[in-house]
């Protein structure tokens, strides 16, 4: 079997995989240099090679949430629509659907050359403020394209509900909160401003909007950069992938993007050093520039973004809570969950419109 497998086979059973592949056409023979990855989910990421060709397959954690099996199919549908765009992303090979081969859903990708900025950037642009500022400004150009997409030409106009998408957000997400409270150990939400929050942006919400695909969890810990120029690789981690507002992509970056002090959130959505990159001013001038779309009531959809990044992080801090992750993560996501807040009401006092 090549090398000693890194993963439990409850997860991915290698030898069930190899017939799966064997039915398709995916080469032949034993797979090679199995190899775990890490990332900024739970979700499992094996590599390994095949009769000379690399493979990457995704997969759900152990402990599967109730959606994780429809999130692998969504996420597999998507690649495959994006397939000669644009958007920087990995190729979709293959796709299960079912559980009967791995006791969940599973694709197999193509392996995606670049580096993980969080994790380190390499030379040279760890010493060149001009590379991280091109850096920056890729950001932007991968949302652009993927928020330029004809969703519905590219087989995608059931993939989501866009009809009151914006009406919804609110409240999906309050209860979603709310939700956590069933978790034995967790107290609650001591989150500052979490109902003046919900009341501005109800107040505030913009008319209109023109649906697209939207990544939906788009910061600097989902993306890989090409080792070679100051562009992305490929958008990763495509979990909260739907059809919805485009603009909503954006407002995720500059939630989770530095403020003017240079203050970053940090975990995943941390780099060092931050000197060069673009602020927030420029990452929107550049949307602007680049999108038609109307990017007036931008700091409302930032407000959003922290408003439901915040929510989903302090989940794992109520499961942590529970028993069912640990501690020190938990205790790290609340933090950050806090800090999304206080800036979602930093920018309300600051005339967020």
């Amino acid at each position: 079997m090549g090398a000693e497998p890194t993963v439990s086979p409850a997860l991915v059973d290698l030898d069930a995989l190899m017939h799966w592949m064997d039915a398709r056409g995916l080469g032949g023979g034993p797979l090679v240099g199995v190899e775990r990855l890490g990332g900024g989910t739970q979700n499992v990421l094996l590599r390994f090679a095949r009769s000379g060709r690399s493979y990457v397959l995704r997969r759900p954690p152990e402990h599967k949430r109730k959606n994780s099996d429809e999130t692998m199919r969504r996420e597999a549908r998507m690649l495959a629509a994006l397939a000669g765009s644009d958007v920087p992303h990995p190729a979709l090979i293959a796709a299960e659907g079912t559980t009967d081969v791995l006791g969940a859903a599973f694709y197999l990708m193509e392996p995606i050359d670049g580096f993980h900025a969080p994790s380190g950037l390499p030379e040279p642009y760890r010493s060149d403020p001009a590379l991280r500022h091109r850096m920056g400004l890729a950001m932007v150009d991968g949302i652009v394209a993927l928020g330029a997409i004809d969703h519905e030409a590219v087989g995608l106009g059931d993939f989501g509900r866009p009809e009151l998408y914006l009406e919804r957000q609110v409240q999906r997400w309050r209860s979603q909160l709310e939700s956590y409270s069933a978790l034995p150990g967790y107290g609650g939400a001591e989150v500052p401003g979490v109902e003046r929050v919900a009341r501005w942006l109800d107040e505030h919400r913009p008319a209109t909007f023109r649906p697209g695909i939207i990544h939906g969890d788009y910061h600097l810990g989902n993306v890989l950069f090409s080792r070679t120029d100051p562009e992305l690789a490929a958008i990763v981690d495509w979990e909260l992938t739907t059809i919805g507002d485009p603009l909503l992509d954006l407002g995720w970056l500059l939630a989770t993007w530095p403020e003017r002090d240079g203050a970053q959130l940090g975990g995943a959505m941390a780099v060092e050093p931050w000197s060069g990159f673009p602020d927030a001013d420029e990452l929107v001038a550049r949307y602007r520039a680049c999108s038609e779309r109307d990017c007036s009531a931008i700091d409302w959809y930032a407000v959003l973004a922290c408003y439901k990044l915040g929510i989903i992080l302090e989940g794992t801090h109520a499961r942590a809570a529970a028993g069912q992750a640990p501690r020190a993560t938990g205790d790290m996501l609340h933090a950050m969950t806090v800090s999304l807040f206080e800036r979602a009401l930093r920018m309300i006092a600051g005339g967020a419109t």
